[in-house]
């Protein structure tokens, strides 16, 4: 399985990935493709997609933690790595401080 999440595409990549993923928001991308499949997939996105597409992927895999996540550009959230473990941080105190 394969989610893509983007701030903005170019067309042509757009195009090309509704061919084989379900969009079910705007810029929102999720298919069930086999894992080599998958990591084609995403080796397109990284040589075609510019650093303003702000992607964040999630690839399954077969061994824990059964998933990997991939960045490029500005995603609007961090990645971080915990103890070999990547996760995605939604919000921190001092960032929600710092907007009241």
């Amino acid at each position: 399985m394969l989610v893509v999440i983007a701030n903005d595409l170019p067309p042509a990549v757009r195009g090309r990935m509704k061919l084989w993923f379900v969009e079910p928001r705007p810029n929102v991308f999720v298919s069930g493709i086999k894992d080599s499949v998958a990591q084609k997939v995403v080796d397109y996105l990284y040589q075609y997609c510019p650093p303003d597409s702000g992607l964040m992927i999630f690839r399954r895999i077969s061994k824990a933690p059964y998933y990997e996540i991939y960045g490029i550009g500005d995603t609007k959230r961090d990645l971080i790595e915990l103890s070999g473990l990547k996760l995605v941080i939604e919000k921190t105190f001092e960032s929600s401080a710092k907007t009241l």
